[in-house]
């Protein structure tokens, strides 16, 4: 029997390279709880840190993903370890991939080669994938670099989240100013990039791995990842949309009409999307967020390995719809049903 446990970011990930990927406040436990919650309700195997979780301490819900939280869960009767979590190479979950345990989300290894956005928007170049213009820029040659990318452009750390940290420059004082304040605050890490700001429509495409899914009540299978529909990004704040830990992305998401999720330039980039997901062997979603140059052509602009997964499963989070489930909805999935087809994906380690 399928016993789950939901993990959450205990701690700040390494250092890789001189760059700092930041801890979300609370390591996703809001989330997980969210999860936890939504399964429980609808009758399925978990199990939870406290016996009786209060429904508003997100931490009752969830484990931490050390090797004392992991073996915490495995002790109460967890079989299947949900990975809501910062992922990277030798992360603590893999001293137990050599147990009899399945496992929902990323690989490790692979989200520590491709949460590097600038390492990864250059594969995808290399690829044949639409990516912007791009320009690595570290603290060491602050005072003596060039760039071929006119102004505004976006700066953006190398391992952030979302939009977090994230800025549009409109001259080379503002570019300078911003510079100088990320590598005072080392909260990035000593290097970053600037990309080219495309001036049109923004979209985020949520990416499925290969698998068996349950849709419309018929069961679907999919040889190789799949898009669900686009979500369009709105009200930004100068140029760039809102960390969704500050405004919920239902205030500023919605999915796009059918007229555009069936056009052409769409299409194009839900293909590029999933030769992505092909490429980064995902083995859980994946988002992918895009932006339209003045001629309405999508660009990949950044590729977050871990989505966030919020729901409105309990009664004080009943606006916390995640972009992906603003997506999921659209194909006729609410909240329980995308967490079911997620668990459809479980995998285990080939140790």
């Amino acid at each position: 029997m399928q016993t789950i446990a939901i993990l959450y970011q205990d701690k700040l990930p390494p250092i890789k390279d001189g760059i700092q990927k930041p801890i979300k406040p609370g390591g996703y436990s809001d989330s997980g709880a969210d999860i936890a919650y939504e399964l429980k309700k609808n009758g399925i195997n978990i199990v939870t840190p406290v016996s009786n979780p209060d429904i508003k301490n997100d931490f009752d819900w969830v484990f931490p993903d050390t090797k004392k939280g992991i073996q915490s869960a495995l002790d109460k009767g967890a079989n299947t370890l949900w990975l809501n979590t910062v992922l990277y190479k030798n992360h603590d979950i893999e001293s137990f991939f050599n147990r009899n345990i399945q496992f929902i989300g990323q690989v490790p290894n692979e989200v520590d080669i491709y949460d590097d956005k600038y390492f990864t928007n250059e594969f995808l170049r290399i690829n044949k994938i639409a990516i912007p213009k791009t320009k690595l820029i570290s603290i060491e040659n602050l005072t003596d670099y060039s760039l071929d990318i006119d102004f505004p452009m976006i700066v953006k750390p190398i391992r952030g989240r979302g939009s977090q940290g994230v800025s549009l420059v409109k001259n080379q004082k503002e570019l300078d100013d911003k510079l100088n304040d990320i590598f005072t605050s080392k909260t990035y890490g000593n290097m970053v990039y600037v990309e080219q700001f495309l001036s049109g429509q923004e979209i985020t495409v949520t990416v499925m791995p290969s698998g068996n899914y349950l849709i419309d009540n018929e069961e679907k299978t999919f040889k190789s990842p799949w898009s669900l529909p686009a979500v369009k990004r709105f009200n930004h704040k100068d140029g760039v949309a809102p960390y969704n830990g500050i405004v919920a992305v239902m205030k500023n998401s919605l999915v796009l009409e059918n007229s555009e999720l069936n056009s052409e330039k769409i299409i194009t980039v839900y293909r590029q999307c999933e030769k992505a997901g092909a490429l980064l062997n995902i083995k859980a979603p994946i988002r992918i967020d895009c932006r339209a140059d003045k001629s309405g052509n999508y660009f990949l602009f950044d590729l977050n390995m871990k989505p966030n997964m919020t729901g409105p499963s309990r009664p004080h989070r009943q606006n916390q719809d995640s972009l992906t489930l603003l997506a999921s909805i659209k194909i006729g999935w609410n909240y329980i049903d995308l967490l079911k087809n997620m668990l459809k994906q479980t995998w285990k380690a080939n140790c």
